[in-house]
């Protein structure tokens, strides 16, 4: 992995054999973001999204393997309990043009992955809202 930082931009380079979130969270605890919109594309081999089950209140991953373009790749950066707190939806593609996707649990680039931090000055923290069963902004006082 490797990346540039022009002002509010963070332009990232995630190489074959590595996991995107592992490096997104490696650039932001770097570059100290605390709040930033995220978007990539690239080529994926392997892959887990996961559903989120309002009823039950968990979520219901699938694990995909093979040859898969990312056709979208976007999110956002936060913090929970003053610790980066990544929220990213993927979506892949195969070679039969069938698309897969939901929220982000694990990625392993089998090509490269080209990504976009845009950081926003501020903080907006997260907080579980139990009868919702997720984390949620918490938006502080500035």
């Amino acid at each position: 992995m490797d990346y540039r930082r022009f002002e509010n931009t963070i332009v990232v380079r995630i190489d074959k054999g590595e996991e995107i979130l592992e490096n997104l969270v490696k650039v932001c605890e770097k570059e100290n973001v605390k709040l930033a919109n995220v978007n990539a594309l690239g080529a994926i081999g392997e892959f887990t999204v996961g559903l989120f089950d309002t009823k039950q209140k968990q979520y219901f991953s699938s694990t995909y393997t093979g040859d898969f373009e990312i056709v979208s790749l976007t999110g956002s950066i936060t913090t929970k309990e003053g610790k980066t707190y990544t929220h990213i939806h993927l979506s892949a593609g195969d070679k039969e043009n069938k698309v897969y996707g939901g929220h982000l649990n694990k990625a392993i680039v089998s090509a490269t992955c080209e990504m976009f931090i845009q950081v926003i000055p501020g903080r907006v923290e997260r907080k579980l809202d139990k009868e919702v069963g997720l984390n949620l902004f918490e938006f502080l006082e500035n």
